[in-house]
């Protein structure tokens, strides 16, 4: 587990980073986090990227050190959510159903699949919205929404409230308050909590699964 080390570090350690890569990038920085949150979002081979985290950390930098707009970000990360997401749809459509049924996969982990499809039949197209907030099973919802053929019109409705929400929430309450003195000074803990808070809906959904039969794949 050796090659986890250096994600977990750049996690944890993600104002420095980012701080670096402002010195480093200027405004070629708004680029890269765009990217990273289409790839996040949008291949579902790649569901390890820093989301939550990643927000929380651009919103606090945007506040104390001034070198990135909020709002600038806010635009450019909800439509970075969005074509992420709406590009993970179509690729499920496309080749969705042979990658999830295929016995042997070696891009995707077909456990992540099945506790996505878990999560789609349950609480349905507001799944789309919902895993915004949770890592992991936010990579796969939209793969799993093509590959169940999920009506286009719900999907880019629930995709573009989902995106909004997501980014808006994160970014702006770390806008305002990552620039407290006890933010800044305890923020690797802070993303602890972050991620273990982003954690909980799946980790409730995993506990009430152990009390029922497992559901079975179609």
């Amino acid at each position: 587990m050796e090659y986890l080390h250096p994600l977990i570090h750049f996690i944890l350690h993600l104002d420095q980073y980012l701080i670096n890569m402002v010195d480093q990038y200027g405004t070629w920085t708004y680029a890269i986090l765009f990217l990273i949150i289409f790839c996040e979002t949008g291949l579902v081979v790649l569901p390890f990227l820093p989301g939550d985290s990643l927000l929380f950390a651009t919103g606090a930098l945007a506040a104390s050190a001034g070198a990135l707009d909020i709002n600038i970000l806010f635009g450019l990360l909800v439509v970075a959510s969005f074509t992420g997401n709406a590009t993970n749809y179509f690729i499920g459509k496309l080749a969705g159903p042979k990658v999830f049924y295929s016995p042997d996969s070696l891009l995707l982990n077909k456990n992540h699949l099945i506790k996505a499809s878990d999560f789609y039949r349950r609480y349905g197209a507001k799944t789309i919205i919902i895993a915004r907030f949770i890592p992991i099973i936010r990579t796969f919802a939209p793969f799993v929404a093509g590959i169940g053929s999920m009506n286009k019109r719900s999907f880019f409705t629930y995709n573009l409230i989902g995106a909004i929400l997501w980014i808006g929430v994160l970014l702006y309450t770390s806008y305002l308050f990552g620039n407290q003195p006890f933010i800044k000074t305890h923020f690797s803990t802070i993303i602890i909590a972050v991620i273990f808070i982003s954690l909980i809906p799946a980790i409730v959904e995993i506990l009430r699964q152990t009390c029922q039969k497992p559901a079975k794949i179609i």
